[in-house]
């Protein structure tokens, strides 16, 4: 009888990762879940028990190297194997760049960007006697194009894209059997902007258009099993990622003009989880979803022929669509 597959979620109690979680249960996987709360991670297991997985909860700060490695060993325990490793947990301060303190900016790069190198260190000790499984980091389109009011955050995913890239080249000198992939995320409707440190009046909130969490999930899932060098997910994840690299000044100045505005709303903001959990289950949506798109659009970057079609298209019009959708929000 063939074993259930593993998956291992990091950040998988909130948000995508919630999203996440419940998509590999439905499909019947085993589910490991790294958290550091743990109303989140008692919702999440038995969430993913009543959809038909096998749930693994694992209390764990990513930031700390030796709780991922010793999350990941009790997976091997468990089941025996990683067949899929996700890294999704995130921080991250939200406001001018100067007003966050080098304590902040310390917190969200241990979380948002080492985070990640843990989670993927700790795979790769498992899947390299195997020769075997998938790694997959959830980016984002600001690790290619940077806003304003989140310096530290996009700087973190940069570095996350840069490691990747890095890693990828050498598990093709060894010729592994592993993969590696990365998905640069759109706006989706999470509990991050109800929970993200803030320093401005107001509460954070995405520019539009934003997307579902279950949405950009199952594009996630589809990314998992085809495992391409990289995935652009949402039409505005392509619109960003392509104007930078045809217009990066314009794209610059026309951040300043429309991109600081339209991320404030109304509203005061809660208590955050930068350097302590919010002990309570935020579930996978935040507070929009009636403006929440439940389709989006995928693009496997610059390597098929598809892509390369779209690509061109894009680049064309992606300047003006860009604009168009800063426009939205701050115009009445």
């Amino acid at each position: 009888m063939r074993q259930r597959p593993v998956v291992v979620i990091t950040g998988g109690t909130a948000g995508v990762g919630r999203a996440l979680a419940r998509a590999y249960a439905r499909r019947g996987w085993r589910v490991a879940v790294l958290a550091r709360g743990r109303a989140g991670l008692t919702a999440t297991a038995a969430e993913v028990a009543r959809l038909g997985g096998e749930p693994l909860p694992l209390r764990a700060d990513v930031a700390e190297a030796g709780q991922v490695f010793t999350s990941a060993e009790a997976v091997m325990e468990r089941w025996g194997r990683i067949d899929l490793w996700i890294n999704n947990a995130m921080v991250t301060v939200f406001g001018p760049a100067e007003r966050a303190t080098p304590e902040e900016y310390a917190r969200v790069t241990s979380v948002t960007y080492l985070g990640t190198v843990h989670g993927t260190l700790a795979a790769l000790r498992h899947m390299r006697p195997q020769d075997g499984g998938t790694i997959l980091q959830i980016g984002s389109a600001l690790a290619y194009r940077s806003i304003p009011l989140q310096a530290a955050y996009c700087a973190a995913k940069a570095a996350v894209r840069g490691f990747t890239d890095s890693l990828r080249s050498e598990l093709l000198h060894d010729q592994s059997r592993i993969r590696l992939t990365m998905a640069q995320l759109p706006a989706v409707d999470t509990p991050q902007f109800d929970w993200a440190r803030t320093h401005v009046h107001g509460r954070p909130q995405p520019v539009p258009p934003i997307h579902t969490p279950e949405a950009v999930a199952e594009a996630v899932v589809a990314a998992a099993r085809s495992a391409p060098r990289e995935i652009w997910i949402g039409g505005p994840s392509m619109q960003a990622i392509l104007g930078t690299m045809v217009a990066p000044g314009w794209m610059d100045r026309m951040m300043a003009r429309k991109a600081w505005d339209s991320q404030i709303g109304p509203g005061k903001a809660r208590a955050d989880n930068l350097m302590e959990p919010v002990e309570r289950d935020m579930g996978a949506a935040g507070r929009f979803g009636d403006e929440a798109s439940d389709s989006v659009l995928s693009l496997s970057g610059p390597t098929t022929r598809t892509g390369l079609a779209a690509g061109g298209l894009l680049l064309a019009g992606a300047a003006l669509a860009t604009a168009a959708i800063l426009a939205r929000r701050r115009d009445p």
